[in-house]
């Protein structure tokens, strides 16, 4: 018999925004058992499943509950055991870049350049929205109605690129006024404009 707590709706994504969380996470056996994970089971389940020692998995989940990566859900009884019942913290998981951050002066330049703190924040947010709608592709077989494009230009000065700008904020502006009311499906649309980076430097 099952006993089940009550849980809230499981995450999409997760984004990891620090070193310890990610030092649990470093281990192929842990990323495995995650995966696993995605519906509730107890150790000795996944240890079957992945043909590995249920000590080891144990092991395994205790550093991943210690990260909050897990989460208990439940238990069950079989026959004179009483197993406890795993739920992974989200469907997915994605690092944030400032994870890798050790200088202050990134955090500082981002305070100073606000066009720059958001063309950060847009790229975590795209990460983790382009993530979930894998996971939707992947494992709930959903279509995903989606368009990505990429162009590259040249400016000869600084009033040209603001000219360019002006006319390209005010023509996406036009479009989502046309074309973006409050019915129907929620979709969001993400422009972003920046000096090309050097393949060297990607």
């Amino acid at each position: 018999m099952s006993k089940a707590r009550r849980t809230r709706p499981l995450a999409r994504v997760r984004t990891l925004r620090d070193a310890d969380t990610l030092r649990a996470l470093c281990h192929p056996s842990r990323i495995e058992l995650l995966e696993r994970l995605r519906e509730p089971a107890s150790a000795a389940e996944v240890a079957r499943q992945l043909g590995q020692p249920r000590q080891r998995i144990n092991y395994h989940l205790k550093a991943l509950d210690e990260a909050g990566l897990v989460e208990r859900v439940g238990s069950r009884r079989t026959g004179n055991f009483v197993e406890s019942l795993y739920r992974a913290a989200a469907r997915a998981f994605v690092v944030a870049p400032e994870v890798a951050w050790a200088d202050p002066r990134r955090m500082e330049a981002l305070r100073r350049d606000h066009s720059l703190e958001t063309l950060v924040a847009l790229g975590d947010r795209l990460q983790h929205d382009a993530i979930a709608l894998l996971d939707r592709a992947a494992f709930d077989d959903e279509p995903i109605a989606s368009a990505a494009v990429a162009a590259e230009t040249h400016f000869a000065s600084e009033s040209e690129r603001a000219a360019f700008l002006r006319e390209y904020l005010a023509a996406t502006r036009r479009l989502v006024e046309k074309y973006g009311g409050a019915r129907g499906e929620p979709y969001r649309v993400v422009l972003a404009v920046h000096p090309e980076i050097e393949e060297s430097e990607s």
